[in-house]
């Protein structure tokens, strides 16, 4: 049996873990190739775009893949479309693995909203020093808030265009809580903006933020493509593995 994992989340990488060396079981990670040193998973590995859904329906006949699990990560829907697109093409069964998204506490004071375009759009009455945590991909929804200040986090430094105004974090979660206390108070921050990519690597911004008062502007997470089942963690996902290989045909048989 060959399953296509579609990753570059950390619960990809879990996922391949607990597949790896399970016998019978061939499993190939798809890495997008936007990070430039990602972090590996086990396993075979291919790096970068299938050339569309048809490419991505090329490749699972060539291949001759038996299932796909979408382990990307919740903001990636090109991906995530076209993986529903080419699972219903070649008739393979297709599992979406997402972390569970963030849940509002008491004391937050989260401003929800449904895109980046629209982020940009409740900053100027929000602040005026922003925590921008929503990756360098989408910088240009923001580039036209002259008279705001962004400290920008990211793995690798984004290209224009971008805030005028703005000064660049190279890092990589997971964070800590007093980091991300630190930071706030160093950097003057008074509203923070992210994504609800959800998962502990880089939730105590969220705590951090509400400690300090500050407003949050949350990006919510789109859908699943309608009909794809959905698990919520690596476990669950590796069973859904392991049942269909348990019933996949034996040579001989």
């Amino acid at each position: 049996m060959h399953v296509l994992l579609l990753g570059g989340t950390a619960e990809a990488r879990r996922l391949a873990g607990l597949l790896h060396g399970t016998p019978g079981l061939e499993l190939t990670n798809s890495l997008a190739g936007r990070v430039t040193s990602p972090r590996l998973p086990l396993g075979e590995i291919r790096v970068g775009g299938f050339g569309g859904v048809e490419g991505l329906i090329a490749w699972l006949r060539d291949h001759r893949a038996d299932a796909v699990v979408d382990a990307t990560h919740p903001f990636a829907t090109t991906m995530s479309s076209h993986a529903a697109q080419a699972a219903a093409a070649t008739h393979l069964p297709l599992l979406a693995l997402r972390r569970p998204g963030w849940v509002r506490a008491e004391g937050d004071q989260w401003h929800e909203v449904a895109s980046l375009d629209e982020a940009a759009r409740e900053l100027p009455a929000l602040g005026r020093r922003v925590f921008l945590t929503t990756g360098r991909m989408g910088l240009a929804a923001f580039a036209g808030l002259d008279d705001l200040w962004f400290l920008v986090r990211s793995v690798d430094a984004p290209g224009p265009p971008h805030p005028p105004r703005m000064e660049v974090l190279l890092d990589r979660g997971p964070f800590t809580l007093d980091g991300e206390r630190a930071l706030l108070r160093r950097h003057r921050i008074d509203v923070v903006v992210t994504k609800d990519s959800g998962g502990a690597a880089t939730a105590p911004k969220l705590t951090a933020a509400r400690e300090a008062g500050l407003p949050v502007v949350v990006v919510r997470r789109p859908p699943v493509p309608e009909g794809v089942p959905v698990v919520t963690d690596p476990d669950r996902a590796a069973r859904w593995v392991r049942d269909r290989l348990a019933r996949a045909p034996r040579p001989g048989r």
